[in-house]
């Protein structure tokens, strides 16, 4: 069933839906006369005199030149096509079907000023499968996403290649295999597509939504070296948290507290217990992961709006003028970009200190070297603590924030750009290594409480653990590993193994 999307109002779990179970979307047709209203403006102006930027003029520094009557469209066939400048590997498609869909709900607004006819025909894309193929490079997040929208608006006009059913097609094959015809865009329509910030919006949006779920599976992962380590609870008691009153703080000591409960692993040492105080990787995770999630949670307010924004040019306003402004500027996406980023890091930082601190005899009271059954004889765990090491190091080279950089393009028309796109982008790579990282830390700890035997852990890591085993043995002796962390960092990416504890436990992106 497709996502009725009513511009201007569409929440970050309709889009997640997108994203995750590719779901199609529709503009609900109370929207249709604002936009037949934007588009017989544009309508009035490509077939008057007056001179409006990207309608019947030139772009970018080409502005002042004036485009006769007659060549309004072909003006804007050849803005789209002399934009298709692409660089890369096409975009993933549940990516291509998130930009689709933000695009959709900024032309939605009416104030864009392109036919229902154009809007018709990306839903209807959506709808039977035909993914424009976009390459990944060559946005530098300024005066919108030019290259890799060209790229998509090319294959509406039946230029350049998609996917149809994960076949990749020329686009016109694709369209006419779907049943749909090319469309031959009108006045400002090529740049009402190709302008705004929805390819580095949708990026962003993916990485939150992955980066949100790595920090479920984090907390999850993370009471699970608790109980492995035979850590203590007592830095999750919720006056201390409340004491200090950062909402993510409280919500994670809370969903620790709750994931614990009733260990017996943990009852067994409540009491004789000579070690005063836990390493921070343990002892700290509602400050650490309280402050990604907080971080999260910020920069989910700013993308939903950006989701939701309009943001090509020229504008038609509330009163039937036609102005032009910079919506199209990507600085809020850069910026929650590199947030997101950060989080990533921090993340994956903390969770690779608890691996190390599994696999290591002198801080892991009383587990085995390395995790190993017979140490020495077997290397157990000890490599993929390496890896997670690395993936980790990865991380923090990529987490430089791209907001910082500017570089002057369009005859330094476009002097200061925001770099969103790219910053957004890497966010894919940072957390499929946070997968990584996690999953590692999974296939550890599940190994430490099964040391601990005959003493369980709590029934909600019962389950998780159950989760990892179902595909995952126990390591009883030395075996190929590349399969199992492979097979580790799915159960993460996929949600797995969160799903295996209550809903209810891990903190959602809206604060409770």
């Amino acid at each position: 069933m497709a996502l009725s999307l009513y511009p201007g109002a569409v929440s970050l779990e309709a889009l997640g839906d997108v994203y995750w179970n590719q779901t199609s979307a529709a503009v609900v047709a109370d929207f249709y006369p604002a936009i037949r209203r934007g588009r017989q403006r544009i309508a009035e102006i490509a077939s008057g005199k007056e001179a409006v930027y990207g309608v019947n003029t030139g772009f970018g520094k080409l502005a002042s030149i004036r485009i006769e009557a007659a060549d309004v469209a072909t003006l804007q066939r050849n803005l789209v096509l002399s934009h298709c400048c692409g660089i890369g590997a096409p975009l993933p498609e549940p990516i291509v079907r998130l930009i689709m869909t933000l695009k959709l709900m900024s032309l939605g607004r009416g104030a864009s000023g392109v036919r229902l006819e154009l809007i018709s025909l990306m839903e209807a894309m959506l709808e039977r499968r035909v993914i424009p193929a976009i390459p990944e490079k060559g946005s530098v997040g300024a005066s919108g996403d030019l290259a890799p929208l060209a790229h998509m608006a090319a294959v509406m006009m039946g230029y350049g290649e998609a996917f149809l059913g994960g076949e990749k097609l020329p686009a016109e094959s694709a369209l006419d295999r779907a049943g749909l015809s090319p469309i031959a865009l009108s006045a400002k329509e090529g740049l009402a597509l190709i302008n705004g910030t929805q390819v580095s919006t949708a990026l962003a949006l993916a990485g939150l939504f992955r980066a949100h779920r790595a920090l479920q599976a984090s907390l999850v992962t993370g009471a699970m070296s608790v109980d492995a380590a035979m850590g203590s609870t007592v830095p999750f008691h919720p006056e201390i948290h409340a004491l200090r009153g950062h909402r993510g703080q409280v919500d994670v000591g809370h969903a620790l507290r709750r994931l614990l409960d009733g260990s017996e692993i943990r009852n067994s040492h409540v009491e004789g217990d000579e070690r005063v105080q836990d390493p921070y990787c343990l002892r700290c995770q509602p400050q650490v992961v309280g402050a990604c999630l907080d971080v999260l949670r910020h920069v989910a307010v700013t993308l939903k709006t950006e989701a939701n924004a309009v943001t090509d040019n020229p504008l038609v306003l509330a009163d039937n003028s036609v102005v032009s402004g910079g919506n199209f500027h990507a600085e809020p996406v850069a910026f929650a970009a590199d947030l997101i980023a950060l989080a990533i890091c921090e993340l994956g930082a903390i969770s690779q200190r608890r691996i190390a601190l599994l696999v290591d005899p002198a801080l892991s009271f009383g587990l085995p070297a390395f995790l190993a059954a017979m140490p020495g004889l077997n290397s157990g765990y000890m490599i993929a603590e390496v890896t997670a090491a690395a993936l980790m190091s990865e991380n923090k080279q990529m987490s430089h924030p791209a907001s910082v950089d500017s570089t002057p393009t369009s005859a330094n028309q476009e002097d200061h750009v925001s770099m969103a796109c790219h910053g957004a982008r890497r966010l894919l790579a940072m957390t499929e290594n946070l997968f990584g990282i996690l999953g590692i830390e999974a296939l550890c700890a599940a190994q430490g409480i099964e040391f601990r035997a005959p003493l369980v852990t709590s029934p909600a890591l019962q389950a998780a653990t159950a989760s990892v085993r179902q595909e995952i043995s126990t390591l009883e002796r030395d075996r190929y590993m590349a399969g199992d962390i492979r097979v580790a960092a799915e159960l993460i990416g996929n949600g797995r193994i969160t799903r295996a504890v209550a809903d209810n436990i891990l903190p959602d992106l809206a604060p409770s």
